[in-house]
């Protein structure tokens, strides 16, 4: 009976891990084909189906955690997947005017390379309990899968890139957010509660100023470790 649940669940994984790579290849693709042919003003268009898909896939990897699928620090994966949620949800599908920004594209960039990497990475060591030395070094991951700790080497330029387009962006965002009053609740209302969108998006930027540092280092610290270096 465990053998089979272990299979099923390494089928899982495989499979999860596989279609969300394809997923982030399509992405890629569509986003380096769209800057060539039209601009970076028109990538955001051409992506974002596929992109709003991908990274809410993400969610199921907090899910794996809680359920013992895999290893994974909660404390590590949720605010990783939450800060991305809320960029893509929060900020690019609400606020148009921020679409066409040049750090949509580069940000895109980023987020395709390590999850390219991270996916795959992954489907070898579910589908094969094998995966090459090289991709390990690649890997950007603060998982570890059947007690062999995989760790990055791409965030050292990856990581600080995508999080400044993230918070350019959400700092671009703020006066369209207060301008618009979007997703803000005010009051009076039925239910006797207010809810300011622009004081909140400003409290995502200061969580970013702890995060930023506190993740960095674990990073490095989690790397050197893996990778004996």
């Amino acid at each position: 009976m465990a053998g089979s649940v272990s299979i099923l669940r390494r089928m899982y994984l495989t499979t999860y891990n596989w279609v969300v790579c394809a997923g982030w290849f399509k992405i890629l693709y569509l986003a380096l084909r769209t800057l060539y042919e039209s601009g970076h003003e028109h990538v955001y268009r051409a992506i974002e189906k596929p992109l709003l898909s991908a990274q809410s896939a993400a969610c199921f990897e907090i899910l794996h955690g809680c359920m013992g699928l895999v290893r994974s620090p909660i404390s590590a994966t949720l605010p990783q997947v939450s800060s991305r949620l809320y960029v893509v949800w929060g900020i690019l599908y609400n606020f148009p005017e921020v679409q066409t920004h040049p750090p949509v594209s580069f940000m895109v960039i980023c987020w395709c390379t390590t999850e390219i990497i991270r996916y795959s990475f992954f489907g070898l060591k579910e589908g094969f309990s094998y995966a090459p030395f090289w991709l390990l070094w690649l890997s950007l991951v603060i998982i570890y899968v059947r007690n062999f700790y995989c760790r990055y080497s791409t965030f050292l330029v990856l990581y600080p890139c995508g999080i400044a387009s993230e918070v350019s962006l959400i700092y671009n965002t703020l006066p369209f957010i207060k301008e618009s009053g979007c997703c803000s609740v005010r009051m009076p209302n039925k239910w006797n509660f207010s809810f300011d969108y622009f004081y909140c998006a400003i409290m995502v930027l200061g969580v970013y100023v702890p995060g930023i540092p506190h993740l960095y280092g674990y990073m490095l610290r989690q790397r050197k470790k893996t990778l004996s270096i």
